[in-house]
């Protein structure tokens, strides 16, 4: 959907709460691209990925399952080599978080992206504690 000039996907997260995410132009290529293919790029009240198998026909129109989301992650991580034994579609949203963070995104903002009630719950996303170039050695002037 397009909200104020910008392409926003909107997203249902928990207890239905219905918010809207910008995409990136990068992404809107990738998804125009596999809507085309896709054939439901004019519905623009349908879910974004859709089941495809002879076995989903009662699923028409329907979004992925969220087991069908985890089980597409977790085959396209042992594709892309990633050990996926503590890995999850939730890894995704984590790494996300923490990309953002580390280019300096504000911690509030990352939030409300995320969509979380409490500050707190994102700071749990904040994996940069872990870098020792960040350490506050490298702060200290001489």
């Amino acid at each position: 959907q397009e909200r104020e000039g910008i392409k926003q996907l909107r997203i249902f997260g928990k207890g239905s709460k219905e918010r809207y995410i910008p995409v990136h132009p990068v992404a809107i290529t990738r998804i125009t691209e596999y809507l085309a293919t896709a054939g439901h790029g004019n519905d623009k009240e349908s879910h974004v990925f859709r089941p495809i198998s002879n076995n989903a026909a009662g699923r028409a129109g329907k979004g992925l399952s969220p087991n069908a989301v985890y089980d597409l992650v977790i085959a396209y991580g042992v594709k892309a080599g990633i050990d996926t034994e503590n890995f999850s579609t939730h890894s995704l949203r984590a790494t996300a978080a923490t990309n953002a963070l580390n280019n300096r995104e504000d911690i509030r903002k990352v939030q409300q992206w995320l969509g979380h009630a409490a500050v707190q719950t994102t700071a749990m996303y904040d994996k940069r504690e872990n870098r020792p170039e960040d350490s506050p050695t490298f702060r200290v002037r001489y």
